[in-house]
């Protein structure tokens, strides 16, 4: 080997060996920026990390929203209508947060309950997050708590024996 090419040998191994080393401590650093989505059933199993910022997601439970009338405290729950979760939040409600609404929020769950940053309603009577849809369908229930039909909807209907003849 030449020693141009030895010397070119060298630059683009340290090049790529730096890139590496880019991407890896980038990785690194984002890994513990990653907001992951929990329902309340795979909380109160135990999957969600405790201490560090989560998203949990589901709907308001009817008759569970309690206000301070002297501070901007809120304590409410979160349901999948298998599981609950307590969430406490500080702060100014959004305008359409309402029992019985699909509701994200994210916080710290400390083991007994989610202390909320940040609650996100949606924002008409259509919308559901897409989130809070993928897991009350996986729960198999719908908005209203209500069990739906555990087969998978595959956009194709079944013909009945009568039909197929």
């Amino acid at each position: 080997m030449t020693p141009k090419r030895k010397q070119r040998l060298y630059l683009v191994t340290a090049i790529v060996l730096l890139a590496a080393l880019a991407v890896g401590l980038t990785l690194y650093a984002l890994r513990a920026n990653i907001n992951a989505f929990y329902t309340p059933t795979q909380i109160a199993s135990g999957e969600a990390p405790q201490g560090r910022q989560i998203r949990a997601g589901g709907m308001v439970r009817d008759g569970s929203v309690r206000r301070d009338n002297e501070t901007l405290d809120a304590i409410f729950t979160v349901t999948d209508f298998d599981h609950d979760v307590t969430v406490h939040y500080q702060g100014i409600l959004p305008d359409l947060f309402r029992e019985g609404q699909g509701v994200v929020v994210m916080g710290t769950f400390d083991g007994e309950h989610l202390e909320a940053s940040e609650v996100l309603a949606k924002h008409d009577e259509k919308y559901m997050p897409p989130e809070v849809s993928e897991a009350l369908k996986a729960s198999g229930r719908d908005v209203s708590g209500n069990r739906t039909d555990d087969r998978i909807d595959t956009g194709m209907t079944e013909k009945t024996p009568q039909e197929a003849q």
